[in-house]
């Protein structure tokens, strides 16, 4: 790679989270890559972007739950040598659990936000590593941590999201990859229209560019997790140390004795 910043890919790039990640990023030099389905949100904001900032700004309309727009974007991902950054933020919420009467909703979610995001970290991964080093920020949610909030299987496919990024970090970290895992808390983008809540009967609710700002300040830390909402990191420490704490005694020749009293 040449001196110049490397590019980053951002997927769900026509609005919110994304959208601002593409202003942030553009800002600091970064070239974009800007992937989603409306082309003509997507053209507006890449038009204003080489107005504002003057990198360079292409973008890849592509439906991530349709084969081929998927594929593109991996390809897209394996083959640009100029990429060194992918921003996963493409997916949605739905409306209702498993008590609904149609499911697909339900089966939707796990193909953009469990599978989708699968395949572009993997295609990532496989770029980086023959350019020796690359970035992935996986945007998931604190629901990862409190599946009781919502239904359904959204908090299940953010708890994925979590996990994939510590087992990617644990395993590509001492190869040159850096892996963020983002875990904003309620924010204000149009996920809640299109899931059918309405946003003004929340609490709590971030601004999207200060969520954004924060997960910047997290990745510049090189934090593995960044939980923009959280006052004191020291919870998220101890969350982990207990964790950690339990994992030597998971391997066990019997069934603990509560089990065979």
């Amino acid at each position: 790679m040449s001196d110049q910043l490397p590019t980053a890919l951002i997927t769900g790039a026509s609005s919110g989270i994304g959208a601002t990640y593409a202003d942030r990023l553009a800002r600091r030099g970064h070239p974009l890559v800007l992937v989603a389905r409306d082309a003509a949100r997507l053209d507006a904001l890449a038009s204003r972007l080489r107005a504002e900032t003057g990198v360079a700004v292409d973008v890849m309309p592509a439906d991530l739950t349709d084969p081929a727009g998927l594929a593109a974007v991996e390809a897209r991902l394996r083959d640009d040598d100029r990429i060194g950054l992918l921003v996963n933020n493409a997916g949605a919420a739905a409306p209702a659990g498993f008590a609904a009467p149609d499911l697909a909703p339900q089966y939707r979610l796990v193909d953009l936000n469990v599978v989708a995001l699968t395949r572009l970290a993997g295609a990532a991964v496989q770029g980086f590593l023959a350019r020796d080093g690359g970035a992935i920020v996986n945007i998931g949610s604190v629901v990862a941590l409190a599946p009781e909030w919502l239904p359904g299987v959204y908090g299940a496919t953010k708890a994925y999201v979590l996990t994939l990024s510590q087992a990617l970090q644990s395993e590509l970290g001492p190869r040159g990859l850096y892996v963020q895992a983002v875990l904003p808390a309620a924010t204000r983008t149009e996920i809640w229209e299109r899931s059918g809540r309405a946003v003004e009967s929340l609490q709590g609710v971030m601004e999207v560019g200060e969520m954004v700002d924060a997960a910047l300040k997290g990745f510049d830390r090189r934090e593995a997790v960044t939980i923009p909402s959280l006052p004191d990191a020291g919870q998220w420490d101890a969350f982990e140390a207990a964790r950690r704490a339990m994992a030597p005694n998971f391997a066990q020749e019997h069934a603990a004795s509560r089990y065979r009293e």
